[in-house]
């Protein structure tokens, strides 16, 4: 017999869970500052502000800039990151796991610190066209941890907090289903270690794509 169904939205978080796009954001985040002439992150540091909205992420990398040098570091990061970003791609595995939560009528979303642009031209690939019921960007409410995104998707759906769910690599997506009520569940092959995950109370941390698709299919 089919298992009941647990959840009736889904969120998840775009870079480093679904798009395995880590390395490239922490280079570009690296190059943005060099061209600065701003102390140059660590890979750690740079990786640390992943999942946050733009203007947050860089402030935290770059924390000596002065503000009124933030949309000029924002233009580097984005044409470094432009430069080599279709060379991008899903994680192995995410389009059948996917795939089988839509048969299962789940509702999927995103919730993710990119801008709608940068979601919206990600989306736009024919693999992923209907795939998302729903979607909201760092540029259109507030940043993570703040629970915005989230209480702004279950309203749109209807979603109860325990029967939604949100998925993410860092600690920041973890905190904003904390904040909101919401179950979670981390995976340990984005940009956060996940020794940090257990105050954040996920369900479950998957440490591969088919650990995910599997524990979603007997869990969610």
């Amino acid at each position: 017999m089919p298992i009941p169904r647990r959840f009736d939205l889904i969120a998840f978080d775009w870079d480093g869970t679904l798009f395995d796009s880590t390395a490239l954001i922490v280079r570009a985040i690296q190059a943005a500052a060099a061209d600065l002439g701003e102390p140059v992150p660590g890979d750690s540091q740079a990786a640390y502000v992943i999942g946050m909205g733009l203007h947050e992420a860089l402030k935290h990398a770059v924390p000596g800039l002065p503000v009124e040098r933030y949309p000029e570091l924002g233009q580097r990061y984005r044409a470094h990151y432009t430069a080599s970003q279709h060379d991008l791609s899903l994680f192995n595995g995410v389009l059948p796991m996917l795939h089988a939560l839509k048969a299962r009528h789940h509702w999927l979303t995103v919730a993710t610190g990119k801008s709608r642009l940068g979601l919206n031209e990600a989306l736009a690939s024919t693999e992923l066209k209907g795939m998302f019921d729903g979607s909201r960007t760092a540029d259109e409410t507030a940043s993570k941890p703040d629970p915005r995104m989230l209480y702004e998707l279950m309203r749109e759906f209807g979603a109860e907090p325990q029967r939604t769910l949100m998925i993410g690599d860092t600690t920041h997506d973890l905190q904003m289903a904390l904040n909101a009520g919401v179950p979670s569940v981390a995976v340990s092959y984005g940009a956060h270690d996940p020794s940090g995950f257990a105050a954040c109370q996920p369900l479950f941390v998957a440490h591969s794509v088919a650990e995910l698709h599997d524990w979603l299919a007997e869990h969610a």
